[in-house]
Parts: structure tokens; C-alpha cells; sequence
């Protein structure tokens, strides 16, 4: 790796590298040879503050209510990466407190932690979540700095158990809707190692969008087929409107539910991909050729 003192290394700015992204996103800046100084709350636990520094990062103890002394970690900053992860008091207001901070210390570059399908396309009020990156995203155009936020799709990952979508036991494709619907998937680690490559990269647009994989419900019966070597068929639920009245009635269960991922999110996360009002419409996977993709057949073989 490369010395992190050399005045060549860009050091790049992390929040959030205690979460499973973040972490990630710290390692293949490593990887590449950057500096990486990871902001962390005051009182974070020492093995998580450990596990940092074994990768090589520079970890730094701050309050995000102390604005000076926020500032003062950003110094130095070729970009400043959110990896951070709540509700609208983390998403919005802490996330505006980093980006006021960004913008005192000089740092030129700002990736918000949106990571996400396109909520560029879907208006308020429809998904409690993306509302808290819609409100921010105005907050970043409206700041003296570049932003560029990397949109994903749905987390690979999840389908392997907290997506109800294959369902593993019984052999089926959950779904609501149109079955022939085109939905974005990428793994964490793609997203991970893409968002290190966009930080390392001075000249990237307001959005990138990528996708490990494109599948539809249907083509996810074939898919889940082939990766677990048992055959899958469809179980269409119903409509969406269907999926909304179970949203409703979930949400007036759960009315004072604080969690950043109810189960009723989930499903207005899973409506809103369904509806293909949040299909990305052009990818940009081919912006850093290096990148290898992993597929949905390759995380679901993983449940065999």
C-alpha cells in the first residue's frame, strides 16, 4: 500500500465505517492506496475502532454536533464519503452537519449515503427512507461542492434471507404485480468497491448508476432454479394495490415504530421496485472496466 503520508495519496474522508458498507468502502480505498481517515462517534466500541486500524485507516473520535471540531477532521479531504445510516435526524441532519463541515474545510467532493434505487424518480411521501435522501439530495445541490451519489438497486444480499422474495423453503418467487417487472440488484462488495472507485475519481457526475444484475421476478424463478439445483415457480400475491393495503395496515400496526428498516419499509422499498417507477434507467457498470459483477445466481448459490 501506499505510505498514507505521501503528499500523493488522496485522503478521503469516511462516515459510517463501522457498518458493514462503510467498512467495506474502507477497505477497497486501502486497497487502492488512499488515506483513509474514518470519522467515528465519540464512545464507539474499541473493537470496532480497532478493526479500522487494522486495515490501515486513520480513525478519528468526533462529535457532529461540534461543528468546529468536525470541520477540523475533514482538513485535508480530497472527498468525504457517507456511509452513514438512520433515520431523518442521521440521514438529514447529521448528514447536513458533515456537509457544512465538507464545505468549511475545503474539501471539493461529496458522496451522500444514498445507496439505494432512484428516488430521483419517485415523489415524496411514498417511501418514509427515500423521503430522507430526496430532502437531502436538495440540501447537496444548494451546497458550494460536487456531489455525486452512487444509486444500486436493491442489496444483492438480501435476497438471501431478509427480502421475502425467494422464498427458499417453499420453492417460490414472491412477488406483486407485473412478473415480466425488471428489478436492479447489486451485492454490497460491488457497491463497496464502486463507491471507492467514484471517491478516487475528481471528475464524476451528480448520479452514477449501477446494477451487478437486471432480473425479473420471472427470470428470478429460472435463476433460483439453476442456483439451488431445485425447481422454484412464481407466487404472484396480487396486485399493487394489493401490496399497498398491506402496507397501510402494517404501517397502522406499527405506528410508533422508530427502527430505520420496519418491515412495512421493506415493502415500500419492494413496491416501488416492482412499480418500475425506481428502475434505473441507463447503468453506468462500464465507467471502471476492472469491476467484476457478481451475479443473483451467485449469491443464491450460497443457500444451497
Amino acid at each position: 500500500m501506499t505510505n498514507p503520508t505521501s503528499p500523493n495519496t488522496p485522503t478521503i474522508i469516511l462516515a459510517g465505517a463501522t457498518g458493514h458498507l462503510g467498512g467495506l468502502i474502507a477497505e477497497e480505498l486501502r486497497k487502492r492506496g488512499a488515506h483513509v481517515r474514518a470519522l467515528v462517534r465519540v464512545g464507539t466500541e474499541a473493537g470496532k475502532r480497532s478493526a479500522l486500524k487494522a486495515l490501515g485507516a486513520e480513525v478519528v473520535e468526533v462529535d457532529f454536533q461540534n461543528a468546529p471540531a468536525l470541520a477540523q477532521a475533514c482538513q485535508g479531504g480530497a472527498c468525504v464519503v457517507s456511509a452513514l445510516s438512520g433515520l431523518r435526524d442521521v440521514m438529514v441532519d447529521t448528514q447536513t452537519q458533515l456537509l457544512n463541515a465538507s464545505v468549511q474545510a475545503g474539501v471539493p467532493r461529496f458522496i451522500p449515503s444514498d445507496f439505494s434505487i432512484d428516488f430521483t424518480r419517485l415523489a415524496y411521501g411514498k417511501n418514509r427512507n427515500l423521503d430522507f435522501r430526496k430532502e437531502f439530495s436538495e440540501v447537496l445541490d444548494n451546497a458550494p461542492i460536487a456531489g455525486t451519489s452512487v444509486l444500486n438497486g436493491m442489496f444483492t444480499d438480501l435476497l438471501t434471507g431478509q427480502a421475502p422474495v425467494v422464498l427458499f423453503p417453499l420453492k417460490r418467487i414472491l412477488f406483486w404485480g407485473n412478473a415480466d417487472q425488471p428489478l436492479d440488484f447489486t451485492t454490497i462488495a460491488n457497491t463497496a468497491e464502486y463507491t471507492a472507485l467514484v471517491a478516487l475519481d475528481p471528475n464524476t457526475p451528480r448520479y452514477l448508476r449501477i446494477a451487478g444484475d437486471v432480473q425479473s421476478p420471472r427470470s428470478l424463478q429460472h435463476v433460483a432454479s439453476q442456483a439451488t439445483g431445485h425447481p422454484y415457480k412464481l407466487l404472484r400475491a396480487g396486485g399493487l394495490g394489493v401490496l399497498n393495503a398491506m402496507i397501510k395496515v402494517t404501517k397502522t400496526l406499527m405506528r410508533n415504530n422508530q427502527e430505520v428498516f420496519p418491515p412495512w419499509q421493506g415493502m415500500q422499498y419492494l413496491r416501488d421496485m416492482l412499480s418500475g417507477e425506481t428502475k434505473l434507467p441507463s447503468l453506468d457498470n462500464d465507467r471502471y472496466p476492472g469491476m467484476r459483477w457478481t451475479s443473483v445466481q451467485e449469491v443464491l448459490a450460497t443457500k444451497k
